[in-house]
Formats: C-alpha cells, structure tokens, sequence
C-alpha cells in the first residue's frame, strides 16, 4: 500500500482509513515505540512487522510520554519530527501519535489483526497482550536481537566531548 511517504493521521482520520482499508480485505499490524534516535534496530523492526499484514500502523509515544519513559533531555528529536521520519520509512503505511501512557487506548480503537512487538518482550511479557484479545488480535514479536537502543546511542552522543 505504501507510497513515498505514509500518512501521518490523527486517532479518527487513522480509524475511518482503517476501517476503509479493512472493506477492501486488508489486514492490518501495528508496532509502536519512542523511536527517539531512529536505529536499524526500529528498521528491522518494522521491515518484519510489515510482512505479518497488509498494513503497517506505526504508534509514535509524544513527547511527553517518551519524556516520562526515557527521562529529562528527551526526546532528542519532537514527535512530528519522529512521525515524518517513521512514515519516510518503506515498510510503513499509516503512522500516527498517541499521547496515552501505553498504547492500550489505540490498540482498542483500531483493534489490527497482529500487535507486533519487538524481541525484547515474549509472548507472555507483551503488556497489551490481554488487550489483543479482547478484540480477536494477537501478538507477534519480530524484529532482530535487542543488540541496538536509542538509550545506548544517546548517551554515548552526550558522552562526546568537543576537541
């Protein structure tokens, strides 16, 4: 479905587009995250939750959420800024930004068929598991090893120091 860039939609614009896309047959994964410093960690991530569906949603935290998250100093970049650079990416087809704590609230609104999370959770780690559920989804991990993070590139950033 994707075109150069994908969309950057708010909560009802994303739900009517899903509920669209889904009357045509379409199925529909989302991942989430902070994607603060954007790593090939989050390419790997989104390159595999993309072959899991038809449609690739990708929640961005805002920033207050990520500040809360990761801590004072971050994010390092704003959540439009973070939106763009998700919906730049070729895996992705609708992207949009949720302020709630979790994604919990956008899992239920736009109920996709896969809640895809990264490898550093297990089936039975996933936190909106039980919400997947509810609605008839499941949870899928993909993505490489946790051998990236943007915590991990954003204090070693900080730890160079000017000549």
């Amino acid at each position: 479905m994707n075109d150069l860039n994908a969309p950057i939609l708010g909560r009802s614009q994303l739900i009517e587009r899903i509920d669209e896309l889904r009357r045509g047959g379409a199925s529909i994964v989302m991942a989430n995250g902070c994607f603060d410093i954007l790593h090939v960690g989050h390419i790997r991530y989104l390159d595999a939750a993309k072959q899991l569906a038809d449609v690739l949603v990708v929640g961005i935290n805002a920033d207050e959420q990520v500040r809360a998250l990761k801590g004072e100093g971050r994010p390092a970049a704003p959540q439009r800024e973070r939106a763009e650079l998700i919906a730049a990416i070729r895996s992705v087809d609708l992207v949009t930004i949720f302020t709630e704590p979790t994604v919990t609230e956008l899992l239920r609104a736009i109920k996709p068929d896969i809640h895809a999370k990264g490898t550093d959770y297990t089936p039975d780690t996933v936190p909106e598991r039980d919400i997947a559920r509810e609605f008839g989804g499941r949870v899928a991990i993909v993505g490489d090893p946790k051998d990236h993070s943007s915590s991990a590139l954003f204090d070693a950033i900080k730890a160079v120091k000017p000549s």
